[in-house]
């Protein structure tokens, strides 16, 4: 037993990367879990290996924070915690980056967590009881050239969960936001050259390192509040 086991997570952009690697970990703490992404035969695959329940749909359907909570609810009777993970990253100079491109990642990495954020949370405040974990990023306290759309949406999931924290402090509903620096997911795999080349970092961050620290916020007892974790790489220099 685990001071996890028999808890239920939702976890968003579960078919890869960060949200892959903490279903993984949830799972084998005791966690039941719901798991969502587009991709329905890893869902199934990741389903098959962890046990969990899913449903493929895109993150920036409005109803899906519903229909996951819902979800939860149906198969478990309880959902303690989300971790709101799904995300993308569109770069590039004025000149050439892709507006339509960087819009549409605005939906992904703020209008879905906003949407899944409030949702959850609402179900949290009336059990007066849950965990809300954002991943953010190192990018959601800093800022590079060429990358500042992106960062935006981070420092947008930032400024709306320290405000969530503090509205939910006299709560036993938690708020955090993981800040990982560079880590190695599907993120970067149309990147002509590797972020981890481009700013000479030997050992990148792998999903795992990302999870294993999920863990860990979410044992914490519960008057234990960590509301911000930065977690870099060795030579990641920002």
């Amino acid at each position: 037993m685990t001071p996890l086991s028999g808890k239920v997570a939702v976890i968003t952009g579960a078919t890869s990367g960060i949200g892959e690697a903490a279903a993984r970990r949830l799972g084998e703490s005791g966690v039941r879990l719901v798991i969502t992404g587009r991709d329905e035969d890893l869902l199934s695959d990741l389903s098959r290996e962890t046990g969990a329940e899913w449903i493929a749909d895109d993150i920036t359907d409005p109803g899906l924070p519903q229909r996951l909570l819902e979800k939860a609810l149906q198969v478990y009777q309880r959902c303690d915690i989300l971790v709101n993970n799904a995300g993308q990253i569109v770069r590039g100079r004025v000149e050439d980056i892709d507006i339509g491109r960087v819009c549409q990642m605005v939906r992904v990495n703020v209008e879905a967590v906003f949407r899944a954020a409030y949702t959850f949370l609402r179900h949290f405040r009336e059990q007066n009881a849950g965990d809300l974990v954002n991943i953010s990023s190192v990018m959601g306290e800093k800022v590079r050239e060429t990358i500042g759309a992106y960062a935006g949406t981070k420092w947008a999931v930032e400024a709306l969960s320290e405000s969530l924290r503090m509205e939910l402090s006299r709560t036993d509903v938690r708020v955090t936001c993981i800040q990982p620096g560079l880590v190695t997911t599907r993120l970067h795999r149309d990147w002509e050259v590797h972020p981890s080349d481009m700013m000479v970092i030997p050992v990148p961050l792998t999903p795992d390192d990302i999870a294993a620290q999920i863990i860990h916020v979410l044992g914490q007892p519960s008057h234990v509040r960590i509301p911000k974790l930065m977690i870099l790489p060795g030579g990641h220099v920002i």
